[in-house]
């Protein structure tokens, strides 16, 4: 019996993990898609506000670099090698330094391999999903290159 108490215990800790760190994903990727740039504009202002809109650039410490997502609060840094990346709970926390895929990501418009920490971040979902660019220039020449 207190087998069975230790596991309920420790599927109830993993379920609440779980389900703490999703709460923003749900309709996010952890890999860069080919955004709908008809819909995203000019860059705008950093946003710090809780829904921006698409094509706004936003900081990077308001965004969720394992969920890559918008979360429009300050979120976890973590150091990591002198560079700073976010995420929104214990478990990206611990992702970040362990899981290199978490920390780079495909700029959509060179297709280069970049790394989130020194990208430039723009709104391209409505839900929150970003895009990480080498430049605000990449940003704006993919713009201009799928209008």
């Amino acid at each position: 019996m207190l087998l069975n108490s230790k596991s309920i215990c420790m599927v109830i800790l993993a379920a609440t993990s779980f389900v703490s760190c999703q709460e923003k994903k749900s309709e996010t990727t952890s890999e860069v898609t080919q955004p709908q740039t008809e819909q995203i504009s000019e860059p705008k202002e950093i946003s710090q506000n809780t829904n921006p809109k698409k094509g706004t650039h936003v900081a990077s410490n308001l965004v969720c670099m394992v969920n890559d997502a918008y979360m429009g609060k300050e979120q976890i840094e973590v150091v990591f090698e002198g560079k700073k990346y976010y995420g929104c709970c214990n478990m990206c926390k611990e992702k970040i330094p362990k899981e290199e895929k978490v920390r780079y990501a495909v700029d959509p418009f060179s297709l280069k391999k970049i790394d989130k920490a020194n990208a430039y971040i723009v709104v391209i979902g409505d839900n929150g999903e970003v895009a990480y660019f080498e430049n605000e220039n990449s940003y704006k020449s993919f713009l201009k290159g799928n209008k």
